[in-house]
């Protein structure tokens, strides 16, 4: 595979564009995408690309700055789940709180998390799927952050309490929190008790999530109880509970998003009645779905 010069342009328009929103220095922010400092250095003076990174080097980072090497773009609607968790993030932000979100699959919580991070400063998004363990969840934050992932664990951990602290107003969204193993989930009453005030928090699931703190409340596993009150003693939900009220949620919520990246006022409607047949469970499709069908529409 070779990657075409125009892509890795745009690879490093994305990155410059995303540096603007933090506060730490070049080094730092360069080992968040795990690159040189001399070679972000390059990069951002304008040197020519060819032979600054290995192609892996260039994937791994249009991945994380949601970068497609083709040209489709999926535009954002700031849908009322937009709307909600961004007003969320944003108090947690200003004001040091944490704040945790247990909603349907597929209404946008993690495009919008991932959009938060690009374009707020100093706004950070952890997938936890991807680092469930203890170890693998702390050195994940540190270069989520710029901070050494590579040091002992212990100062690892000390200096992601630093950062955070010296970052103005930093907020670190944690999405697919339920994934985290029991010691790795442990180590956010640590983080919070050593950011209070400084660090916002915002924890984002599935029912899993729900399942899992209420469990270890039940159970009187420690630090359930702790973690829960820190992050404000309640789970917030935007999805209505009522099946009529659900149904022009989502509604509403398909044919906004669809509204943003499509003008086939025809296909819109056909979509949208087709992502709310309910499957053989009696849910109703998500945007995963919509954007499914409207895929397969425009290649049709």
């Amino acid at each position: 595979m070779e990657l075409s010069n125009n892509f890795k342009q745009k690879v490093v328009a994305a990155l410059l564009e995303v540096r603007k929103n933090y506060d730490g220095s070049d080094m730092a922010f360069a080992r968040q995408y795990g690159i040189n400092n001399a070679v972000f250095s390059q990069l951002k003076n304008g040197k020519p690309v060819d032979g600054l990174l290995r192609d892996a080097q260039w994937i791994d980072i249009a991945r994380r700055l949601d970068i497609s090497p083709n040209e489709r773009k999926w535009n954002v609607a700031k849908t009322v789940v937009f709307q909600a968790i961004s007003q969320d993030i944003m108090f947690c932000k200003e004001h040091g709180k944490a704040m945790i979100l247990v909603d349907d699959c597929a209404i946008g919580k993690t495009f919008t998390a991932k959009q938060m991070a690009k374009h707020i400063k100093n706004c950070f998004y952890v997938d936890c799927s991807q680092y469930k363990s203890k170890q693998a969840f702390i050195r994940g934050l540190a270069r989520t952050i710029g901070v050494d992932d590579k040091d002992k664990y212990i100062h690892v951990k000390s200096n992601i309490k630093y950062a955070l602290k010296v970052f103005e107003k930093p907020v670190i969204i944690l999405d697919e929190a339920g994934d985290l193993e029991y010691t790795a989930f442990l180590e956010l009453k640590e983080l919070w008790n050593a950011t209070e005030s400084y660090c916002g928090w915002y924890m984002m699931g599935a029912e899993g999530l729900r399942a899992k703190i209420e469990r270890g409340i039940n159970n009187k596993k420690v630090g359930f109880r702790e973690i829960f009150s820190r992050y404000s003693d309640r789970f917030l939900k935007i999805t209505p509970n009522d099946r009529q009220e659900r149904y022009l949620f989502y509604q509403k919520l398909i044919q906004d998003v669809l509204a943003a990246n499509t003008k086939d006022e025809k296909s819109i409607a056909e979509l949208t009645k087709r992502c709310l047949a309910t499957d053989s469970n009696g849910e109703i499709g998500g945007l995963r779905r919509a954007e499914s069908l409207l895929l397969l529409t425009q290649k049709s």
